[in-house]
């Protein structure tokens, strides 16, 4: 039996949501519509009808602890069948977006991501870290060759070096030479330690509260939580979400799922390039760049060709799609996976034809990409991958019908 619930509706939240993408929400008359025709919506308390009601009373509380929110994948059927204009997808984009902002921290980072007049900040800092690095590797090289072999070469036997450049590859040109691999390292290990513990601490609390909301609504059977069980049904749903099954079942944008799935496996083999890269290159002694020849290179290649086609089309059918909503949020993240895949391949393509200066622009342009995907990753909507993958991960731990 689900517990009474007192109601606190916040104004402040109503105008947020509005902001987001969800100033449509008010129009909402509740005839339940969209939980019926929505093809993913739970039998047991379907959304997105009760989650309309929350948000046009501003009930913060009630919706950002809500798992359902995240189950649902925006795929329109509810806002093209909406005989209001409601456009129920829409408000729970920008509820999602919301609670994205209250579960990072910190707050004020997660506020700038959101904030188009922080963007030439967020821009320019990773810009100007590049251009020191590069600066300093490629002008007091020396210095820095001396001080590595002091700090490391005679405890390591001379295995580790400054310059990580090949020589005797395809061309002269090695990006190793521009900006050190081990600037670029130490870098972004530990921008990753840094996203990767914001998801912790985030995830902390989102488990608990979606737990608790769906107790109290009646959602689940589970009067506690059993993390280990919940782990392993996180581990079930994540072939559903590698084939996107629920994008198959939505009928209005259906065809996302090509460009979704093509970006998605393109991180996968970019993430396993990098893994093996970094492997042949600290174990196994062997730098970069690699002949056109090697697998490694060929799965780079495609992954980095998937991921630009991919992001490509879901830029041009937000551009096209003049019904759909996008706000800043949406653009942010396509920009920045669109650029970490084009820079990526006309960098490659300029070392290729031999123009060092522009290979070399276009890999500074590809590592301050890289910097915002990274850093920005737990407070821009590329967190829905996590965030949805464990509300989908409860839902099938709870039982949810």
């Amino acid at each position: 039996m689900s517990a009474n619930y007192l109601a606190q509706p916040d104004l402040g939240f109503i105008a947020e949501l509005r902001g987001l993408g969800g100033e449509t929400l008010k129009k909402c008359y509740q005839c339940a519509t969209c939980s019926v025709v929505c093809p993913i919506a739970p039998e047991n308390s379907p959304f997105p009808r009760k989650e309309m009601i929350a948000a046009s009373w501003g009930l913060k509380d009630k919706l950002i602890s809500n798992g359902d929110i995240w189950l649902c994948h925006n795929c329109g059927d509810c806002t093209d069948m909406c005989p209001r204009g409601a456009a129920p997808g829409d408000v729970l984009a920008a509820i999602r977006s919301a609670a994205i902002t209250e579960y990072a921290t910190p707050k004020s980072l997660a506020k700038a991501v959101n904030d188009p007049s922080k963007l030439p900040l967020l821009l320019g800092i990773p810009a100007a870290w590049f251009a020191l690095l590069a600066i300093i590797t490629m002008g007091f090289g020396g210095t820095m060759e001396k001080i590595f072999h002091f700090l490391f070469g005679d405890a390591l036997g001379g295995r580790l070096h400054w310059s990580h450049a090949h020589e005797g590859s395809e061309h002269v040109i090695a990006h190793a030479n521009f900006v050190s691999t081990w600037f670029v390292d130490m870098t972004f290990v530990p921008l990753a330690i840094f996203a990767t513990v914001v998801f912790f601490l985030a995830l902390k609390r989102f488990i608990v509260d979606i737990h608790d909301n769906a107790v109290l609504e009646g959602k689940t059977d589970k009067t506690s939580l059993d993390y280990k069980a919940l782990l392993m049904s996180i581990k079930n749903v994540i072939p559903m979400i590698l084939k996107h099954n629920k994008f198959t079942q939505c009928g209005s944008n259906k065809d996302r799922a090509t460009p979704h799935m093509m970006v998605l496996f393109a991180f996968i083999g970019l993430f396993i390039v990098t893994a093996v890269c970094g492997i042949m290159l600290y174990v196994g002694g062997y730098a970069g760049p690699y002949p056109q020849l090697n697998p490694i290179k060929w799965l780079a290649n495609i992954a980095g060709v998937a991921l630009v086609i991919g992001s490509g089309i879901m830029i041009k059918s937000r551009l096209t799609n003049k019904e759909q909503i996008t706000t800043y949020k949406d653009w942010f993240i396509l920009g920045v996976v669109f650029a970490v895949g084009l820079s990526g391949m006309l960098t490659e393509m300029a070392r290729l034809a031999e123009i060092a200066w522009l290979s070399y622009f276009f890999y500074w342009i590809h590592l301050i990409a890289i910097f915002n995907l990274f850093a920005f990753l737990p407070y821009s909507k590329m967190a829905h991958i996590v965030y949805r993958t464990v509300a989908m991960g409860y839902a099938d731990y709870a039982n949810r019908k």
